[in-house]
């Protein structure tokens, strides 16, 4: 039984009712709204922080002590920096708070026609915490949402005989609800020029699916159909990560970075139920008849390999001036291996491509408040799910960083608020429906120096 909900949304027609909904019934909640959550795991969240989406996304080889880059734990290893002041090495320590919240606009239209549908929500980014061990030694951990699932799609018909005659008038809701979170920790450590590092967290989430089916009808009562499929998934979840440096000259760093994670099976639950219905007079549903009911089935998730790899060149590192970082990625997953319950969905390959830069400030000048910093980046891929033709992707970001002074000459504290502008664009006219989002995010960095000594004259 468990086929019969999975090939109601495998119709290709869902896309096409989803965008009735939009535009005809008025339907949606005022949330994110998106059909093409429905597949896979949902919509799958950015995986990188505030600082790499103002710069496309760029993330394999970034590292700086003033931010957590969860994608690529290798990365912990840098939260313990050593500069030279007065002649003296001196080392640069953090306790970090990383934290993000963004605000999505997602406009739904339909190709080649004026017809489109908005809606808007603010989502949870991350939150996460990096705290230095020692030299080239550092530990993070946190948690942020890896994917969504969000829809609420109404549908009405005319029903006809062969000839004609009108029957009725029926009505097809479709809606679902869920996603997934990753909370995890890790560790980095390494050399001055080689970094490993690896994340061990929790996968765990939900993916509810419904379809209410009924007749529209002012003379004779049906009862409607409700088809629902309840799924709740969990499992440990493993990341590794490796960076690479190269001095290239006194005021330049070639930095190399991979991460990724290897093909993992999640444990889950399933309930299923199809029941007839009708409404009391407040509203609620109240069963008429169970015509099939199966709860706690046992099954698994099996979620593909993905990886990412890049390089990005540092230009003036650690230097009183402004430094420059330009980086290229490219990151992909093998999801035609994912599975949901032993059924593939219309899911496949996917890869992006990501360019980004980013004029960085001396740890100096942002102490002080007298620097900002200043991001850019565009990506292009082909998105995981496939309905029909290949779901193409194509964006680019802009990115601010505002130091926040510390007015406290005692106080060893660097706040920086960053800001990141995305505009992504999901689907062309070859799909059935086209995405464009715009996605404003604001995170905050909290940093204070570990174990600090403080001396008085």
């Amino acid at each position: 039984m468990q086929s019969v909900g999975i090939t109601v949304f495998r119709n290709r027609t869902f896309l096409a009712a989803a965008l009735c909904s939009s535009i005809f019934s008025q339907s949606l909640h005022a949330q994110d709204n998106s059909p093409y959550s429905r597949y896979g795991i949902g919509n799958l969240y950015s995986r990188m922080n505030v600082i790499n989406r103002g710069m496309g996304g760029v993330s394999a080889a970034y590292s700086d002590i003033f931010s957590i880059n969860y994608n690529n734990p290798a990365s912990y290893a840098g939260f313990q920096v050593f500069q030279e002041q007065r002649s003296k090495k001196v080392s640069s320590a953090r306790v970090i708070l990383d934290a993000a919240v963004s605000y999505d606009s997602r406009k739904l239209a339909e190709p080649n026609t004026t017809s489109s549908f908005t809606s808007n929500d603010i989502l949870f980014s991350h939150v996460y915490v990096g705290v230095p061990i020692r030299k080239n030694w550092g530990l993070a951990f946190g948690i942020r949402p890896l994917s969504r699932i969000s829809y609420d799609i109404l549908r009405t018909e005319q029903l006809h005989t062969p000839s004609g005659m009108l029957i009725d008038s029926a009505f097809t809701q479709y809606s679902g609800s869920g996603g997934s979170f990753l909370p995890s920790i890790g560790t980095g450590f390494g050399t001055n020029n080689f970094r490993v590092g690896v994340n061990i967290g929790y996968l765990f989430g939900k993916k509810e699916l419904v379809t209410r089916r009924g007749f529209l009808s002012d003379t004779i009562s049906y009862a409607a159909s409700n088809h629902t499929t309840n799924t709740n998934f969990g499992g440990l979840f493993y990341t590794v990560g490796t960076q690479w440096s190269v001095d290239l000259s006194k005021k330049a760093i070639l930095r190399l970075g991979a991460s990724g994670n290897w093909k993992q099976t999640i444990n889950g639950t399933q309930d299923i139920h199809r029941q007839t219905y009708t409404r009391n007079s407040s509203g609620q549903e109240v069963q008429v008849d169970s015509v099939f009911s199966q709860t706690d089935s046992k099954g698994s998730v099996i979620y593909p390999g993905t990886y990412t790899a890049g390089f990005m060149l540092d230009l003036a590192p650690g230097q009183r001036t402004n430094g420059w970082n330009i980086g290229v990625d490219y990151a992909a997953g093998k999801w035609n291996d994912y599975r949901f319950f032993g059924a593939q969905d219309l899911v496949q390959n996917n890869w992006e491509l990501r360019f980004g830069a980013q004029i960085t400030p001396s740890e100096d000048a942002l102490q002080n408040g007298k620097l900002k910093s200043y991001r850019i980046g565009f990506f292009t891929g082909r998105d995981y799910v496939k309905v029909g033709n290949d779901l193409p992707v194509v964006g680019f970001s802009l990115g601010l960083g505002l130091p926040l002074r510390n007015y406290s000459r005692l106080s060893n504290q660097a706040s920086v608020l960053n800001f990141g502008l995305e505009y992504i664009k999901r689907g062309n006219d070859q799909n059935l429906i086209k995405e464009d989002l715009f996605r404003l995010s604001l995170g905050l960095n909290f940093t204070d120096f570990w174990f600090g000594k403080r001396k008085y004259d």
